[in-house]
């Protein structure tokens, strides 16, 4: 794809392709290894890889029309992607790496369509961004870390070729952080543990490292565990507007489903479609309020974040929380006015609700950020 195409038109396509599929990877779970095919072949997969690195050297403007565009078509590709540009993103910035495995990590994106991700949820942790030390260890062997331990909900685990494995060190006073593994390594396997309501193609599988060997300069970002409180906060305002964008996505395709039915519905009784009917017009005018709204927040954010004005982690969390928050409330409603059609598996409404539910479940969690702004405004 040449770099200076606009990006809008190839989305809409990759999207109505994907949707098509979308429903046999939900039944079945599998992983959707041709959507990823699809996305190498338009160079989508190092869309925020620098340019000299073979990339696109996209934005986050354009990473966030980009997920959200494929969520509309088949969210779990989506959110796989999302975990892809803000890994490869995050890279590119990071101070501490060594520049030769920074760049290796986002040549592979570009050459070969290798994804990225971050490992970092534990059994017995649960989520990090709450606090706690890491059962994975970092055990220091001549000149190589021996990592071993457990990670969960390992979003793209069957296609990662670099894993961003969140651990810690056995040493006397344990420094914290990521150790980037190449996936390929002996000691490493996957086992198939996810079966969710929703996201399911996502395969957020459980990744077992047993005594996995890699070279100690691949401790590209370690420390002591107090130098942590303070978070990235580019990487979380990728994070805080990426996520939300997907949901966003799989809220307008329901729309849209809605729209469709609305004006084919033509019950007996009534003679016309339902779309002639004021409560449904006004039924779906309130979902084009709520995804108005969603448009606009998300759309400032991101000019926000592209001018270099980061917002802190609290307005983050807010955004996070409103967009999902709204974009559950359209697939509900649009479930209401559609009744028993809504929820039969023959139609993708039903999937689309359990899809966005799961908006709900990523960091920060709700209560999270209400506790915060509560907090905030009480000067606390």
């Amino acid at each position: 794809m040449d770099a200076r195409a606009p990006l809008t038109p190839i989305l809409r396509d990759l999207a109505a392709d994907f949707a098509a599929t979308a429903a046999e990877h939900d039944r079945t779970g599998r992983f959707p290894f041709a959507n990823f095919r699809r996305l190498y072949e338009e160079d989508l997969l190092a869309l925020t890889v620098p340019r000299d690195l073979g990339g696109r050297g996209g934005g986050l403007d354009e990473a966030v029309e980009t997920v959200g565009w494929i969520a509309r078509g088949e969210p779990s590709t989506a959110l796989v992607l999302a975990m892809q540009y803000i890994a490869q993103a995050s890279i590119a910035l990071a101070n501490t790496w060594p520049k030769h495995l920074r760049e290796q990590v986002g040549r592979d994106a570009a050459e070969a369509g290798a994804l990225a991700n971050a490992l970092r949820v534990e059994p017995d942790l649960g989520s990090p961004a709450r606090g706690g030390l890491p059962a994975t260890i970092a055990r220091r062997h001549g000149d190589e870390w021996r990592i071993s331990g457990r990670k969960i909900y390992s979003t793209g685990a069957p296609l990662l070729a670099w894993m961003l494995v969140w651990a810690r060190t056995d040493e006397a006073t344990p420094r914290v952080g990521t150790f980037l593994v190449p996936s390929t390594l002996p000691g490493i396997r996957i086992e198939e543990t996810w079966d969710q309501l929703g996201m399911r193609a996502t395969r957020s599988d459980d990744v077992v490292f047993e005594d996995v060997a890699v070279p100690l300069d691949h401790a590209v970002d370690i420390r002591l565990a107090g130098d942590w409180l303070t978070q990235n906060r580019l990487q979380y305002a990728w994070h805080s507007v990426l996520v939300p964008a997907i949901y966003d996505g799989i809220a307008r395709a329901a729309r849209d489903w809605l729209v469709g039915f609305l004006k084919t519905r033509t019950p007996s009784n009534l003679g016309k479609p339902l779309a002639t009917l004021p409560r449904a017009q006004e039924a779906l005018g309130e979902i084009e309020v709520l995804l108005a709204v969603n448009q606009r927040l998300i759309a400032s954010y991101v000019r926000d974040v592209e001018a270099g004005v980061l917002p802190g982690e609290d307005e983050g969390g807010l955004i996070k929380l409103t967009v999902t928050r709204n974009a559950i409330e359209v697939v509900e409603q649009a479930l209401k006015l559609s009744g028993n059609h809504g929820i039969a598996r023959a139609n993708p409404l039903e999937r689309h609700l359990r899809d966005v539910l799961c908006g709900r479940i990523h960091t920060p969690q709700e209560d999270s950020v209400r506790l915060a702004a509560g907090r905030r405004a009480l000067d606390l």
